[in-house]
């Protein structure tokens, strides 16, 4: 029996994205980044700035008798596009579609109906809150803070 669901959901949501066509010129990162920050569209699974938990999650048994358990836990994420220009709409609308292509990648397709169970590791999952950031120095940035919610039976 499994502890959690965590650790088969993270590396299922990263299988899911890396695959997901809308996001093939996209750099899917597990975790924090690296030093090297030249990328231009890079999605972060299990980090985000300023965040220090890659995923939180609470377990509570599911009947009486204490044979199941309900697991209920968020993965953070971070999309962030960058340009040398100045433009900050064109970095905003740019994010926005990136998480866009998140979203609908957890959603179930006649390709992949089992993306909204993250490949049957939960029982569902979905975007559910995002925060955006916008920094202008030697170009532009945006970024946008997200969550995917999650809610598995183990």
């Amino acid at each position: 029996m499994a502890t959690s669901a965590v650790p088969a959901a993270v590396d299922a949501l990263l299988a899911i994205l890396r695959a997901a066509p809308a996001l093939a010129d996209v750099l899917v990162v597990d975790g924090p980044p690296s030093v090297n920050l030249t990328d231009r569209r890079v999605v972060y699974v299990g980090w985000q700035p300023g965040g220090e938990a890659a995923v939180t999650l609470e377990q509570d048994f599911a009947s009486a008798g204490a044979r199941t358990m309900d697991e209920t836990f968020e993965i953070s994420g971070y999309a962030e596009v960058r340009s040398g220009d100045k433009d900050m709409a064109d970095r905003r609308r740019a994010v926005f579609e990136l998480v866009a292509a998140i979203e609908t990648a957890l959603r179930a397709t006649d390709a992949n109906p089992t993306a909204p169970t993250l490949n049957g590791t939960v029982l569902w999952s979905h975007l559910t809150t995002g925060n955006l950031a916008q920094i202008q120095s030697e170009g532009s940035l945006a970024g946008l803070a997200f969550v995917i919610a999650c809610r598995a039976r183990i």
